[in-house]
């Protein structure tokens, strides 16, 4: 076999190479800017979510010298406050979950790839 057939064969089968590479680069570039649209689909999803509504405990004070009685009422707060706060939590979390179930889906929001 002469010298220049090895050339012309190791020619397209680099050329094949560059080409597959860059139609792997092309594909990729397209399924990311569709990734990173609903990713930021998503994000505006989630800023409609109010979750700001939690509320911050109160700062931790040390009951030595307090009455017991005094003691007893802050408990029972506290127990409602969590009741409470497990509550939102789980209201929140069926809000998202609803979301996530029913979200307005159009067939031309499908990426081409």
């Amino acid at each position: 076999m002469p010298v220049w057939s090895w050339i012309l064969i190791w020619t397209l089968l680099v050329a094949g190479l560059l080409t597959m590479l860059a139609w792997f680069g092309v594909r990729l570039f397209r399924k990311l800017t569709a990734t990173f649209g609903a990713l930021e689909d998503l994000g505006d999803q989630l800023a409609e979510l109010d979750l700001d509504a939690a509320v911050a405990p109160a700062p931790f004070h040390p009951a030595v010298f307090q009455n017991r009685r005094e003691l007893a009422a802050a408990i029972d707060q506290a127990r409602i406050q969590r009741a409470y706060r497990r509550a939102l939590r789980r209201d929140l979390s069926i809000s998202r979950g609803k979301l996530l179930q029913h979200t307005p889906y159009e067939p031309e929001d499908r990426p081409s790839c």
